[in-house]
């Protein structure tokens, strides 16, 4: 039952000794503490204003980012237009010259095919005369003999030829 109920003795010594231990806790650590407490809490505060700062900075990175992001794609996109506009005049260019060069080769080769046939022609032209003149003299030799009348034929030949 002693353990239950404490002597008065016990219980002065436990008081005296309590307010002793808190005496010297108050003058000495007390305010240590509550000085690392307070430091503590402040260091806290910086961090967590330090975090919301960090965290408004990144939210304003992010949203710059987006806009450069935003930026870079309409600025591919304006080169890929231009890029295929370019293909296409090129391509319509390239067209119309081939065109305009099968033109040329065209034309160059109509002139090339009525040359020739000129060419062809008058060989023919020529061809043909030659032989005439051929048969022409076979005939005249078989069918020239001393008769007058045919004499009398080359005279007026041969004088309306000096006429002309």
């Amino acid at each position: 039952m002693e353990l239950i109920k404490p002597g008065i003795g016990l219980l002065f010594w436990m008081i005296l000794s309590f307010s002793i231990v808190l005496y010297v806790l108050t003058k000495f650590a007390w305010k240590p503490i509550m000085n690392g407490i307070k430091q503590r809490e402040k260091s806290i505060k910086d961090a967590l204003l330090s975090a919301d700062r960090a965290k408004a900075e990144m939210a304003s990175l992010q949203a710059d980012n987006e806009k450069y992001i935003a930026e870079a794609r309409a600025e591919r996109d304006k080169l890929i237009k231009e890029a295929r506009l370019m293909k296409e005049q090129i391509i319509d260019e390239a067209k119309i010259n081939a065109q305009s060069e099968a033109q040329k080769i065209m034309e160059s080769a109509k002139v090339a095919i009525n040359n020739e046939k000129k060419a062809a022609i008058n060989e023919i032209k020529d061809q043909v005369a030659i032989l005439s003149l051929k048969v022409a003299e076979k005939l005249i030799r078989e069918n020239l003999s001393p008769s007058s009348s045919q004499a009398d034929y080359i005279d007026k030949l041969l004088k309306e030829i000096k006429l002309n």
